[in-house]
């Protein structure tokens, strides 16, 4: 089926539901080291509780490509599943800030990391039709775009998650400590039910807005090889999505690497404190809010500027570029004792989490066969689950024995991974490229 070019305010309709995810998100990253931290979790084992996020993802994300790819019902083919996802995660933002009071025979520790593994499994729900509704609906002209305004949207909703938090305390007096050893601090409570109403409204609005393309005649009375076809499916995975995700895997080692330790870090690096009750580790908290929010928005602006670049050098340079510019951010952290100074750091850091949010999949929507686009964006996903895993595994050894328990050196390291995934963005195919750069290898297009 030819697709036609739509609006767009059709195009940000089809993707507004991910500034509802990505409040949540924002608010999960920024502040889920510290409720567990509250709950009693040492700081050397937090990747451990941060698996839940990649291995969820890693199982759920092609499945639900999978499915979504053969369903059609009154709703369509992908928003049932952003739907049912989004509803449950709110339900799960709701319920973790409460994990003490849940508490019986379990710790709220316990509790806590069950509600975490369960809200990003719903999250990853949610997420995965996203991407694969924007490979549906456009045509290759305006695939950039498309995901540019994702992108953006991805942004907005993650700064103001991040930022919530400090708002709620500096400028309505709410309190950022908790009231009783192994408690949520009231602001990070209060923020967690708003970022459960946002999330499910925003994503309402995309599912009632949004129209799809019905499938072709036939395509939904082909035979489902269930979940064997998915393993089958890895075995003949487009050669640019194999390049890719060499540059996917040290770009989201980088990023997970910020999410666990950039509390802690910043807490001790700037605040000089290492108390998760302290009043000090709660300003370094809600600082980090802030700082999320920063490279978070610099992200949704850049995202405007992706198309025009990309347009001028290639989506291959684009990126690269990008990714850069992200490494000595990263690096850069651990030259300002000044936390405000860190602003500084995370707008380089924003323009790669800008790029790595659209470019890579704008670059492989073009190498995907159009019945397989739902599954090749689940599989797609290990690519960034995987470097998770491998983090959240080595994360305890590295805190322990290489940076010999100062997590600033996290943020150091998450500039050489960045390194690395710019130069590996110059081995990759883009076919469907108007501004296609000759590859290094074989020296051939």
């Amino acid at each position: 089926m030819e697709k036609r070019e739509i609006s767009f305010r059709q195009i940000l309709n089809m993707s507004f539901g991910f500034l509802g995810i990505q409040f949540g998100l924002a608010l999960q990253n920024a502040n889920v080291s510290r409720i567990l931290q509250s709950f009693g979790a040492d700081v050397s084992h937090l990747s451990y509780f941060w698996l839940a996020a990649p291995i969820t993802g890693m199982i759920v994300q092609p499945i639900i490509g999978h499915y979504s790819d053969r369903t059609w019902g009154r709703l369509g083919r992908r928003r049932p599943y952003f739907l049912t996802g989004a509803i449950l995660a709110s339900l799960m933002l709701f319920l973790m800030p409460n994990a003490p009071s849940l508490a019986g025979l379990m710790s709220p520790l316990l509790i806590g990391a069950g509600i975490l593994m369960i809200m990003d499994a719903s999250i990853n729900v949610a997420m995965e039709p996203f991407r694969a509704l924007v490979a549906d609906k456009l045509p290759s002209s305006q695939r950039t775009l498309g995901f540019s305004v994702q992108t953006t949207l991805i942004g907005i909703g993650a700064v103001v998650g991040a930022v919530l938090p400090y708002v709620l305390t500096n400028w309505l007096g709410m309190s950022n400590t908790p009231a009783v050893d192994g408690g949520v601090a009231p602001n990070v409570k209060t923020a967690f039910y708003i970022g459960a109403a946002m999330l499910l409204f925003c994503v309402l609005w995309t599912v009632f807005t949004t129209s799809e393309y019905p499938p072709e005649p036939g395509e939904n009375r082909k035979k489902d090889g269930g979940l064997l076809e998915i393993f089958r499916d890895f075995g003949h995975m487009p050669k640019t999505m194999v390049q890719l995700g060499v540059v996917q895997f040290f770009s989201w080692f980088a990023l997970f690497s910020m999410w666990v330790y950039m509390t802690p870090a910043v807490a001790e690096h700037c605040y000089n404190t290492v108390d998760v009750n302290s009043a000090a580790y709660g300003d370094a908290g809600d600082w980090v809010g802030v700082l999320q929010a920063v490279y978070n928005g610099v992200a949704a602006v850049y995202a405007f500027l992706l198309p025009v670049i990309a347009g001028k050098i290639g989506r291959r340079a684009t990126h690269c570029l990008s990714l850069l510019l992200g490494a000595l951010g990263f690096a850069s952290f651990l030259m300002f004792r000044n936390p405000g100074m860190l602003i500084i750091s995370m707008v380089g850091v924003g323009i790669a989490w800008g790029s790595i949010l659209a470019m890579p999949y704008s670059i492989l929507a073009g190498s995907l066969p159009p019945h397989k686009t739902g599954v090749f964006m689940g599989i797609f996903n290990f690519f960034i689950t995987v470097p998770q895993v491998c983090n959240g595994l080595l994360g305890d050894l590295m805190v322990s024995h290489v940076y010999m328990g100062h997590t600033i050196y996290a943020m150091v390291f998450s500039g050489l991974c960045l390194l690395i995934a710019a130069v590996s963005v110059v081995f990759v195919e883009d076919r469907d490229d108007p501004v296609r750069l000759r590859p290094l290898h074989r020296g051939r297009q």
